[in-house]
């Protein structure tokens, strides 16, 4: 890890108070040995040239590099008043709120290698030293492998082993208390009990199902509701002898296959129904059982979509509802609509000419305040407008989730996902 240290940061604070945190410095430069930068700024912002004068200071009498990066936050100049508009609709404010915090500039645009060369002119080490930044910042992805929790198996019992006991036993009291379907007999079942099993094992996935297993049954035996099984997930015997599912797939003549394929390698993925009220507590069964810092939910993405970006943009821009309102409900109610659709300038518009709102176009002709605010939604549409977390997906990772994921913190320093 890199650690950059900017004006805004704590060390520059306290530099530009004329008393350098010392010891601050010094548990820096311990964290991130030879990877402690100071960096510098030219956006026109607020102390900026300060900090570098002070940072020139510092860096010479602790022998510590400088680093020239822009802090982009736009691809294109013309971008700004789209990024501004963005921050106000997340911090719930108007563009033309003279209170409003400026924290950007429109110098926070990608800038070229020639805009840089010339902006730090005098500091051109500085610059060279994004670049040897930039060199020693190396990922690799490595997609089509799994990285599969490890189930804790009684000692000297490997997985194979433990998953074809505890599904001949779990089979055996199954048929026990339901008996056979129609004309299958117990040979049937345990006949296709051990072809599962092959299939299983073979592709590596006896430790997802034992995990899938071991939560369900948690929550049934703490009489949290969980769904009798759903899904393709539902045509396995070996699903239904160990707990997961509550259906006879020969009953209902379901097929295995449909669910896991050696022929079509890919994971496995039971659909599971809990509780709402009471699923927390079977993700904090798992987290408690794997490891919080292996277990954790999944991030979901809100966009701004073509009628929300407007009620965004027209509510930034200063505009009444009633008018931001008249005009998101010419956008025609279509699955998936863009603004350029209902404008009638998309390809898929010209195939569909029920996406296209007519009025909404002619207003755009002829009404300023109309154009200016399609305009800038047309900027903003697509783009995050939130995180959020997913309700039910989670993620158990075989050591911590930092060594195969990036991680975010809710607002407020709250749950990771």
């Amino acid at each position: 890890m890199i650690a950059l240290a900017g004006h805004a940061s704590a060390l520059a604070q306290s530099a530009l108070a004329d008393h350098a945190d010392s010891a601050l410095l010094q548990r820096l430069r311990q964290r991130f040995p030879e990877r402690l930068y100071l960096e510098l700024t030219r956006c026109g912002r607020a102390q900026e040239e300060d900090w570098i004068a002070a940072a020139l200071a510092l860096g010479a009498r602790h022998d510590l590099p400088l680093l020239a990066s822009n802090d982009a936050r736009f691809l294109e100049r013309e971008d700004f008043e789209a990024h501004e508009a963005r921050v106000c609709i997340q911090q719930g404010r108007v563009l033309a709120d003279p209170k409003r915090p400026r924290e950007y500039s429109p110098e926070q645009y990608l800038k070229s290698t020639r805009d840089m060369r010339a902006l730090f002119a005098d500091l051109p080490e500085a610059l060279d030293n994004s670049v040897e930044l930039a060199k020693r910042c190396n990922l690799e992805l490595h997609f089509g492998t799994y990285h599969l929790p490890a189930f804790p198996t009684p000692p000297g019992v490997t997985l194979e082993q433990h998953i074809r006991a505890s599904s001949s036993t779990g089979l055996t009291q199954r048929l026990a208390r339901h008996g056979t379907a129609g004309a299958h007999s117990e040979a049937d079942y345990h006949a296709r009990l051990h072809t599962e099993l092959d299939v299983i094992v073979r592709m590596g996935f006896a430790g997802y199902f034992l995990i899938v297993a071991d939560f369900i049954n948690w929550a049934k035996r703490n009489d949290i509701p969980v769904g009798p099984g759903r899904g393709s997930g539902a045509g396995s015997v070996v699903a239904w002898a160990l707990g997961i599912t509550d259906l006879d797939p020969l009953q209902f003549g379901l097929l295995f296959e449909r669910f896991l394929n050696p022929e079509r390698v890919s994971m496995p993925d039971f659909d599971v129904d809990f509780c709402m009220d009471r699923r927390d507590e079977v993700i904090d069964y798992v987290a408690r059982t794997y490891g919080r810092d292996q277990v954790s939910q999944i991030i979901t993405y809100g966009t701004m979509a073509a009628k929300a970006v407007v009620r965004d943009a027209g509510r930034v821009l200063g505009h009444g509802y009633g008018f931001v309102d008249s005009i998101a409900k010419l956008i025609p109610n279509a699955l998936g609509i863009s603004l350029a659709d209902a404008l009638g300038e998309s390809d898929e518009a010209a195939k569909r000419p029920d996406l296209v709102s007519a009025e909404l176009v002619q207003r755009s002709r002829d009404e300023d305040e109309v154009r200016e605010l399609l305009e800038l939604a047309r900027k903003l549409e697509d783009l995050v407008r939130n995180a959020g977390k997913h309700a039910g997906g989670v993620v158990i990772a075989p050591g911590p989730l930092t060594d195969y994921s990036p991680l975010y913190a809710e607002q407020g320093g709250g749950g990771l996902v």
